[in-house]
């Protein structure tokens, strides 16, 4: 098996493409939102969209476009997609939310000079998604596997 036959594999495009683009697509997103460019999102969990709701999403299109909408691979896709969105809207949601409360009483702690500022180690805030973050992700995924599907199979 060649390894460059991925690239030639709709559900590999998809997937890439999805993930890549979901991540490219946050720094201007974040520019338009709060007027500042954050590249660190290139790299980096949270934002908008969802690149984790958009890969696994893409995969699970892009599988049911190619393989068949009642496949035990779709099915199986789809289960890991949600589980995927559910965590990144769930728990990982909820480990930011967390966080930003812990930095808070950790700044509320330096202003009362119970602690040093080198002693000071601030927990990521973004490291989930809201439920609309996430839905763009799925929304985009989907999109990418039908294009991706379009350009390759059906043209």
């Amino acid at each position: 098996m060649n390894f460059l036959s991925f690239f030639t594999n709709p559900v590999g495009i998809s997937t890439m493409l999805s993930w890549i683009l979901a991540q490219l697509i946050k720094v201007p997103v974040e520019y338009l939102r709060y007027k500042r460019w954050d590249w660190t999102l290139l790299l980096n969990a949270g934002g908008m969209p969802s690149s984790h709701s958009a890969l696994m999403t893409a995969v699970a299109t892009s599988i049911g476009l190619n393989v068949g909408w009642g496949s035990p691979m779709f099915a199986l896709a789809l289960a890991i997609a949600g589980i995927v969105v559910y965590d990144a809207t769930g728990v990982r949601r909820q480990a930011g939310l967390h966080a930003e409360r812990i930095n808070q009483i950790v700044r509320e702690l330096l202003h009362l000079k119970k602690l040093e500022e080198d002693q000071v180690s601030y927990l990521r805030e973004i490291i989930g998604h809201t439920p609309g973050e996430a839905g763009v992700g799925v929304f985009f995924g989907i999109v990418i596997a039908f294009a991706v599907q379009w350009v390759m199979v059906w043209r």
